[in-house]
């Protein structure tokens, strides 16, 4: 018999909460914050390339930032993921996890006027979040869009069909449980975004909450045979 460490940051059960924060937060910025997906950078980049197109310079800041802020956000958590762990007082994921709780409080605050940083805040958040968290359970997966977890999704169950394995269609199966979840943390970013509107982002902060305490238990034990 051997035992085995996982870190909590990669369960499912840690994936579920991010991921809800992660849908509430890209149906955020859409309706509340002058329809840019902070999360979803391909609709950005074709809207950006529109705009460039159409020779709109307002436009084209809009949309531009968000990206150059997405890039930041990715570099920053991975010398965060490089870095000595000793200067860290918990692990680094949840140092990730408290700065990006910080700056949605701070978007939170934010007047429609300064929908643009509001949305540079968000995206590198977001980048943050896609960088630290990216699997669970031993396979990739994406808490903030779901392009890739759909594509996973099915050529796994394709893989099923053909193979029969049961592992396949597990894994399968939780790449279709966490798109839902997905769609449900947008579901709840648009109706909480109608009734407290720039003070809805507020309510994403809580699910990250709940993934940085589950994650003090930093280790989960299983036996297997040698």
């Amino acid at each position: 018999m051997r035992t085995v460490k996982s870190q909590t940051s990669e369960t499912l059960r840690i994936g579920i909460f991010l991921t809800l924060s992660g849908g509430f937060q890209d149906a955020y910025s859409y309706l509340c914050r002058g329809k840019v997906f902070a999360n979803a950078q391909t609709g950005n980049i074709v809207l950006l390339g529109q705009s460039i197109a159409e020779k709109n310079i307002t436009m084209t800041f809009r949309y531009l930032c968000p990206l150059i802020a997405f890039v930041l956000g990715a570099y920053i958590s991975q010398r965060m993921k490089s870095s000595n762990q000793k200067y860290f007082r918990f692990h680094w994921r949840q140092h990730v996890l408290l700065l990006e709780m910080l700056l949605m409080v701070i978007v939170g605050f934010l007047p429609e006027q300064l929908n643009i940083l509001a949305n540079i805040i968000l995206s590198f958040v977001c980048a943050m979040q896609v960088v630290a968290f990216s699997k669970f359970h031993g396979n990739s997966y994406a808490t903030t869009m779901c392009i890739g977890n759909l594509r996973s999704a099915t050529t796994l169950l394709c893989q099923y069909h053909i193979t029969k394995d049961k592992n396949t269609q597990r894994d399968s199966f939780h790449y279709f449980f966490i798109i839902f979840v997905f769609l449900i943390g947008a579901t709840l970013g648009t109706i909480l975004g109608k009734q407290f509107h720039l003070h809805s982002i507020w309510f994403a902060i809580l699910f990250l909450f709940v993934a940085f305490i589950m994650m003090f238990y930093e280790t989960v034990e299983s036996k297997h045979l040698s």
